[in-house]
């Protein structure tokens, strides 16, 4: 459970580090780089991306609370980690294929890391 646990913390961090991108940064210089925006786009965009951002949160949030419930909280991880990979695969799909590797790919990982490894 100790590789899953640290797979599905790694998760959870990547989430809150994208809340602060989209909540906090996204119409600086560092938040224009890593989303490749405008700085027009990015102040037009600013309440959109301040909801992603809480949304993503909300992930962290799950799955901080399924480590929280140790092995009792797996099915909460893998609904969580289910979100996220969902999420990465359809930001994939609609956005830009990177998602994929930054959201989709750890989840997935994770996934496995829960059902094969605890």
């Amino acid at each position: 459970m100790l590789i899953a646990s640290i797979l599905i913390g790694l998760v959870a961090v990547i989430h809150i580090y994208i809340l602060v991108l989209e909540m906090f940064l996204w119409d600086t210089p560092k938040g224009r780089k890593v989303f490749g925006t405008t700085a027009e786009f990015a102040t037009q965009s600013k309440v959109l991306a301040a909801n992603q951002g809480l949304y993503n949160g909300f992930l962290a949030a799950g799955l901080i609370w399924s480590l929280m419930l140790g092995a009792s909280g797996r099915p909460v991880a893998l609904f969580f980690l289910g979100c996220v990979l969902v999420a990465g695969l359809y930001g994939a799909a609609t956005a830009t294929r990177k998602i994929l590797y930054v959201q989709a790919l750890p989840a997935a990982v994770a996934i496995a890391a829960v059902l094969f490894l605890s």
